[in-house]
């Protein structure tokens, strides 16, 4: 995902046009791009992964993922970890295709479509734009099914996906303007921000130690998501790190 200032060089939003796409183990590139892929997962990814596979964040974390500075020079991106030391393909890639299909990552789900974001101030909300992308390897896109972007995004479950995304763009946002200024890369502020972002499982901990979620006004039925959720506690997280570091935020001390 990316946030839209013009439109890509050569590439037109799709809108309601049709595309002719479909994956399937029928189809001679099948599993090709779960190989040799450089791959990023954000926040709810690692949240779904982690609890596909029934382990704690922390663990999925060391196991399955590598950090590199990429985009954000002041916070580093996520990547998965292929097997034989990065050159080899996705650790949850078996003879018969994904084992973790259900819960893939957004990368995953969104091929071939890009998706850039509009926010410009004068619409309501921000509007989101697809764009298709091929890739030379790709035959899905020589099979005869005419999908609109609005239905494949709907048939790859994104929404949900694209809901978590835009919230961790806002914090991506807030942690390109260097907030841990003082303190350097890898600093008690930047750890922390790490944590929450995608260690859902280290953050509860710290939350029940310092009655984190009871410093703040909340209605009761979003405190019992938020304690039986970790999709709750991760928005609950971004919030919490928006008052931190803008002194902004939803939440409302008591």
């Amino acid at each position: 995902m990316s946030e839209l200032k013009s439109f890509p060089e050569g590439m037109e939003p799709l809108g309601d046009s049709a595309f002719t796409f479909k994956c399937h183990p029928g189809v001679s590139c099948f599993t090709v791009c779960c190989r040799k892929v450089d791959l990023q997962l954000y926040p709810y990814d690692v949240l779904r992964l982690k609890n596909a596979l029934g382990i704690d964040s922390e663990v999925f974390m060391h196991t399955y993922t590598r950090l590199v500075s990429a985009g954000n020079p002041f916070f580093p991106s996520v990547m998965l970890a292929l097997t034989d030391e990065g050159k080899g393909a996705c650790p949850f890639l078996a003879d018969s295709g994904c084992t973790i299909y259900e819960n893939r990552p957004s990368d995953c789900r969104s091929y071939p479509l890009e998706r850039a974001v509009d926010r410009n101030p004068q619409a309501r909300g921000p509007k989101d734009h697809y764009f298709l992308v091929r890739h030379d390897y790709c035959k899905g896109h020589e099979e005869q099914e005419t999908i609109t972007a609005r239905q494949y995004v709907r048939s790859q479950q994104l929404e949900e996906y694209n809901t978590y995304n835009e919230l961790w763009a806002e914090m991506d946002t807030i942690f390109r303007t260097n907030p841990w200024q003082g303190e350097g890369a890898g600093g008690p502020r930047q750890q922390l921000a790490f944590m929450v972002c995608y260690n859902i499982d280290g953050f509860r901990r710290l939350a029940t130690e310092r009655n984190l979620i009871e410093q703040f006004r909340l209605p009761k039925d979003r405190k019992r998501a938020i304690s039986q959720r970790d999709e709750e506690l991760l928005k609950f997280g971004f919030d919490w790190l928006k008052l931190l570091f803008t002194g902004k935020s939803s939440l409302v001390k008591r």
